[in-house]
């Protein structure tokens, strides 16, 4: 399970507890920079955009497989850059078995719109001050309604200062960096490249209802579940019913022969192993 850019691991609470209660393993990371992984020298440290989170995330599935906390079949689930992230691990040929695609892994800028434009537009919140007393009697209104878990899990996306005020645990900086990643990037050419069952779960409609039908189209194996009336992050919003979409991808997986380790080329085929164990 991987978060969005300035989010963290804990967005999955509630979803993970669903799937786990269904017999699911499951695992959230925190990327570089997000979340626990900042406190540490190695978290903060760059560089820092989809190629390298991709990478990190395709390296823990390796370890993880390895040391059997997850036997197969693997889901990978990305919600807004994550989404990104996932599919460029998955085009790039992580051991993964199915991606689910959670508001995100289709997004994609307009490139005639200037990079320091669009960084001015979309650049953080700095919170004026504002203490976590404040900021915590903002969200409750807000978010009371989604569960106990919603709180907590936007609040990790913080830390104070030492006057007591909130900061974001992603440094300005490396912010900047993930979203000029994404305006360089674009995650059209790694469609054809994912062989792997897809779900993708948006929410809402708007702009982005077009690039979601083109990536429906583009993928090999793509499944659409709209979530027509629901925030963006979904996942924190509605994690039951997130989990049993998620199952029914699991299912999926399960279905198909577990795949090798491979690196995708464009000619590539499947290739296929029998000696991995399932795991639901």
């Amino acid at each position: 399970m991987v978060h969005g850019l300035a989010s963290n691991a804990r967005m999955w609470d509630a979803c993970a507890e669903a799937l786990a209660r269904a017999g699911v393993t499951c695992v959230a990371v925190d990327l570089r920079g997000h979340g626990r992984t900042a406190v540490s020298q190695a978290g903060r440290a760059g560089p820092h955009g989809t190629p390298t989170a991709a990478a990190d995330v395709s390296a823990l599935v390796d370890v993880l497989r390895a040391d059997g906390t997850l036997p197969g079949p693997v889901v990978l689930a990305g919600q807004s850059w994550g989404g990104n992230v996932v599919l460029t691990a998955a085009a790039s040929g992580a051991r993964v078995d199915a991606l689910a695609l959670v508001d995100g892994g289709w997004l994609r800028f307009d490139r005639d719109e200037p990079f320091e434009r669009l960084w001015a537009r979309l650049a953080p919140p700095t919170w004026d001050g504002t203490t976590w007393d404040e900021l915590t009697a903002r969200l409750r209104p807000v978010l009371d309604g989604w569960g106990p878990h919603a709180v907590p899990a936007v609040l990790a996306n913080l830390t104070t200062r030492p006057d007591g005020s909130v900061r974001n645990v992603l440094a300005p900086q490396a912010h900047e960096h993930i979203l000029r990643s994404m305006y360089d990037d674009d995650p059209r050419p790694s469609y054809p490249r994912v062989r792997v069952p897809v779900l993708l779960a948006p929410a809402g409609g708007g702009p982005a209802s077009a690039l979601v039908d083109e990536a429906v189209a583009a993928l090999p194996d793509a499944v659409l579940r709209r979530y027509d009336d629901a925030h963006h992050d979904l996942h924190l919003q509605h994690p039951a019913r997130l989990a049993a979409d998620l199952l029914d991808l699991l299912d999926r997986a399960r279905a198909r022969p577990v795949h090798a380790p491979q690196r995708h080329t464009d000619d590539t085929t499947d290739g296929t192993t029998d000696d991995e164990s399932e795991d639901r």
